[in-house]
């Protein structure tokens, strides 16, 4: 995402779902300022939010309506600047940096109906199915003679020796056609009429569509291009196709007009047209300096993913990607660590051992805090009414252990039994010959079922979570959604989770009658705070500030380095983070001596993204081994599973020091290496060495400005000769010179101290996609657009259209709009808007909090003393009336997940329906007992629970494969519906 001084380049500014001057305080006057350039300022919120104020044009979009509003304004840019009339800038930049003019099947279904299907790849044409790779070798139409070209690019130029040199954009004279109707003249050439599915009703069942394609026969494939299947999806006509069609904007039956999205969002279709015209108009105008900054008002939905598909679609038809001053500018959390190499290989710890184990949040919570028992649904509520039925009645668990099985998507733990003891029992199977390998033992008892995964029977004592140790993580109070699951299954605390079993149970998720209580032996905490985590926890460690440490920082807000320095010792019985670590170790190790010494461990990896698992599944089938009677093979349609030597009494040695891999492997970053020897040399210079132990003759970590130093010199973005080596390394692949872009920095390195004297701007770099080379703003995938480097995609372009099994049975290969979930009928909660007994549901938002620090210091006098002096939540005048409420009156919002207790703030900056329950409101200060439990009210977290969504957990298909922190499922908590009511105004504590 760029930097927020980017802001300053956009001619177009909209802020869609982030309120800037609340959420990014700090970044807000680029906002401002920009609007005396000329810029105008596009506000979509459902409320009257504080941006608002700094907009020339506010679009008041019913919450989780968002996807209408952009699927309208896209059908307004496709008919004006692709049919009516056709905008040279936005056809050349579609047909080079999207996947506009590839070719997709049609698919015939028994009863003769046609629906999209998958790309057309070389291996589906003669001429090229033997080349290397050839199923993710997708292909296209040149226009200018009507032949079936597979242009370089792809990701089946990515991996192989075969094309090393062509993995680039460059189109080599070839220019593609957006449309079969593009072909040369004498071309033969047919329309035909395909079903898409539609969600536009309030319950969010699909419905059908039909709409028409010009199509064409290649080697016995019917196909037609994404730009076709987009005007379709859209329903933007062409003359002589057949199908149902929008007749103009005002026609308000026929999907994704303005008009239809009117009765959807409350925004009117005039401003949307508008809107759209002035989108598309600014980015001809300026070369796609048209922006759109993002955030969780829109992305944590259960379908956020289908509303910012339908927002980024809007951005790669006008030609903002890739532009310094457009595109998108997603901003959840500050994720963003620029020196990303030093701080993985350190994290991670792969100067010693490699693969590590890392896993993807939202579903190991599901699972370990019984929330699957909950889930009272199945996949088929949710799929497209054109699917074959694959993930029909299958619950959500189910598909996460297939998912797991697959190779997909990490769990923990990995088996019943111990890693450790199947390390062993594969070696021995080994040595007796009835194993090739440890992994083929493991694969050998999988397929015969003789073991399963953890996650098959995540209730099971032998899989449950046994320790925790959360670090500068307050979960309790603050991230855990449905955190009165978490106090009852994992912690066994008391609760005011109200919940039953759902009727619906997983068919191959094992079912425990009793659910377990008090999963959990040892929760620790380490943080400079009291918050509800540190107060639920058996061990406490007391960390120092931000003034009482060595450290860095970055984000992707700025792109500086930000160094901590402190101004006084950690006081007490304080410690820093790397104190804490070290002893901990120290520890550890003398206990492992005794108790485990040297093993080995089977560890189970997923199959991942930037690596050669993204090429294991070809064509997106998803076939599962298991219930197919098809073979397991570890990576391939399993996860991967590699035995690393573990020298447990070793690992105080190992933190306190740089380890021999970086020497032998380098450093990998999205598929870069690097020989970082001579780095390795300059650290164990100006660090020393440690003098005995395993560590013996290694740079040394031993304090925390030694790993500040290693992180910064092992990353490109920090060590320009790092940089240099690692464009070096990728023009390899990619054919085309980018060293370049690091040239000017081959004699430079940040190092701490440079942090601790000002803020260090960092150098471009491969490891991300956006350059900063003289001088210029960050902002993302200026590399692909400017020097051809691909997107690390299917297609190695932008993608409108994605292929696999499940995008198919869930019927969004394409943008479409999908409405909030119906908690009513999928969980038994509420009827939004229904009213009862001095109550009243609605839907409960937790937006992020203006009175507090992100989730730290909403207890703080200060911050009390500007908000309500304790808990609180904001409604509108409409929804107090109807249920007697005055401003600042003892509320409850509650459901069968939990309650909240809180002061009621009336506003009329509030939309009726809605009520907004400030982010990381603990139970600290002025929370009384909740009138409908008799037990402390809960946290914002208490009335929300976790939900995944199945294309989440997709994996192993190209672009579509798990990356920690930036592929798998969202935490997603707004669809939730609350009833909230007024209670007696005498409260207790």
């Amino acid at each position: 995402v760029p930097e927020s001084g980017d802001w300053w380049d956009a001619t177009y500014l909209m802020m869609w779902g982030s309120n800037v001057p609340v959420t990014r305080t700090p970044d807000a006057h680029w906002m401002a300022e920009v609007r005396y350039r000329g810029t105008k300022v596009v506000s979509v919120s459902p409320d009257y939010a504080d941006n608002t104020k700094f907009a020339d044009e506010w679009l008041p979009a019913q919450p989780g309506t968002d996807a209408a509003l952009a699927m309208a304004m896209g059908h307004v840019i496709l008919k004006e600047n692709f049919v009516d009339q056709r905008v040279e800038f936005f056809e050349d930049y579609t047909s080079t940096y999207t996947d506009f003019p590839f070719l997709v099947t049609l698919e015939t279904r028994e009863d003769g109906s046609k629906v999209p299907a998958k790309f057309l790849t070389a291996a589906d044409l003669a001429a090229h199915r033997e080349v290397a790779d050839a199923a993710f070798k997708t292909a296209l139409f040149n226009r200018e003679t009507g032949e079936v070209v597979v242009p370089n690019g792809s990701m089946g130029y990515r991996y192989n020796a075969e094309d090393e040199g062509k993995w680039n954009l460059d189109l080599q004279g070839v220019r593609p056609a957006l449309s079969i109707l593009d072909l040369p003249q004498g071309t033969l050439t047919s329309a035909a009429e395909i079903k898409l599915p539609a969600f536009d009703e309030p319950s969010g069942r699909g419905k059908v569509v039909t709409r028409g394609v010009p199509t064409v026969i290649v080697e016995g494939h019917e196909v037609t291009t994404v730009f076709d299947l987009m005007l379709a999806q859209y329903g933007v006509g062409r003359p002589s196709l057949p199908g149902h069609w929008a007749e103009s904007f005002e026609d308000a039956d026929t999907q994704y007009t303005p008009a239809w999205q009117e009765a959807i969002t409350s925004v009117p279709a005039e401003a949307v047209i508008r809107t759209a015209r002035e989108f598309a108009q600014n980015s001809i105008d300026s070369g796609g300096r048209t922006m759109i900054i993002m955030g969780a008002g829109i992305c944590q939905w259960y379908h956020g993913d289908t509303t910012y598909r339908a927002i980024l679609a809007l951005l790669m038809m006008c030609g903002a990607e890739g532009r310094n001053g457009g595109g998108w500018a997603h901003y959840v959390g500050q994720e963003k660590a620029r020196p990303i190499t030093g701080w993985a290989h350190m994290a991670n710890a792969l100067d010693w051992y490699r693969p590590p184990r890392t896993q993807a949040g939202t579903s190991f919570w599901y699972m370990h805090t019984d929330q699957f028992r909950q889930d009272g649904y199945s996949a088929d509520s949710l799929q497209s009414p054109l699917a074959k039925g694959e993930l029909a009645g299958v619950h959500t668990a189910d598909l996460l252990a297939r998912a797991v099985r697959m190779g997909w998507t990490p769990f923990y733990p990995q088996f019943p039994e111990n890693s450790l003891d199947l390390a062993d029992k594969g070696a021995e199977a080994t040595e007796a010959g009835t194993a090739e390998s440890p992994a083929d033992y493991v694969a050998q008892r999988l397929n015969s079922g003789d073991l399963e995964f953890s996650v098959e029977d995540a209730d099971a004592p032998a899989n449950w979570p046994r320790t925790l140790m959360l670090w500068r993580n307050n979960l309790l109070g603050s991230s855990a959604k449905g955190e009165q699951y978490f106090l009852r299954h994992l912690l066994g605390n008391e609760n005011a989770n109200i919940s039953k079993d759902a009727e619906n149970r997983p068919d191959e998720v094992r079912w425990q009658d009793d659910a377990p209580v008090g999963k959990l032996d040892l929760l620790v905490t380490t943080d400079f705070r009291m918050t509800s985590s540190t107060l639920s926890s058996d061990v406490v460690f007391p960390a120092a500030t931000w003034y009482e440490k060595h450290d860095i920082s970055s984000t992707d807000m700025h792109p500086y380095i930000h160094a901590f320095s402190p101004a006084i010792n950690p006081p007490w019985e304080t410690k820093t983070d790397h104190q804490i670590f070290k002893e901990l170790a120290y520890v550890f190790s003398k206990l492992a001596k005794k108790h485990l010494g040297v093993r080995k461990d089977l560890v189970s990896v997923p199959l991942q993204h930037d690596t050669p698992g993204q090429i294991a599944q070809p064509g997106g089938h998803a076939p599962d081994w298991k219930n197919q009677n098809i073979q397991g093979i570890p990576g391939k349609n399993m996860p991967v599973f590699a035995v690393v030597e573990r020298d447990y009494p070793a690992l105080y040695d190992m933190y306190t020091s740089v380890g021999p891999l970086l020497s032998k492997l380098g450093t990998t970053t999205k598929f870069v290496t690097v020989d970082v020897n001579d780095e390795l040399a300059t650290l164990a210079q100006e660090h020393g060495v440690m003098g005995s132990g395993k560590g013996a003759g290694l740079p040394a970590l031993d304090t925390d400005v030694k790993l500040a130093d290693t992180i910064l010199a092992l990353s490109g973005t920090s060590n320009g000769p790092v940089a240099l080596k690692g464009f070096k390394a990728l023009e390899k692949r990619v054919g085309k010179k980018m060293h370049h872009l690091a040239e000017g920095n081959e004699e430079k390195r940040i190092r701490f101290r440079d942090t601790q004297d000002r803020p260090v701007p960092v150098f471009t770099s491969p490891e991300w996609s956006g350059s900063e080379t003289g001088g210029r703003r960050y902002a993302p995938f200026t590399l692909n657009i400017e020097q051809l480097k691909p997107f690390h995609t299917l297609t190695g372009r932008m993608h409108f259209f994605l292929d696999h099994d499940w995008m198919s049975e869930m019927g969004e290969q394409l943008p479409v709009y999908r409405p909030p979930l119906d908690m009513h009928n999928l969980f038994g909660e509420p009827e939004l808007g229904e009213t009862g007994d001095l109550s009243v549901a609605v839907r409960y938002v937790t937006v992020h909090n203006k009175w507090a620090i992100h989730s730290s210091y909403h207890d703080n006098l200060y911050m009390q003393t500007l908000s309500r002096g304790g808990t609180h939540a904001w409604m509108s005048p409409q929804d107090a009336a109807k249920i007697g409420v005055k401003d600042h009156d003892w509320i409850e919002c509650e459901n069968t997940n939990g309650v909240f207790v809180g002061r009621a703030v009336v506003s009329h900056r509030m939309p009726e329906g809605v009520v907004y329950v400030h982010h990381a409101q603990e139970r600290l200060v002025n929370v009384p007992k909740a009138e409908r439990t008799g037990k402390r009210g809960g946290i914002h977290n208490s009335v929300t629970r976790i939900m995944v969504k199945p294309t989440h957990i997709i994996g192993g298909y190209a672009h579509q494969a798990y990356a920690f922190n930036y592929l798998g499922p969202t935490g997603n908590q707004r669809d939730i519906v609350s009833r909230i009511r007024r209670r007696k105004q005498e409260v207790t504590y």
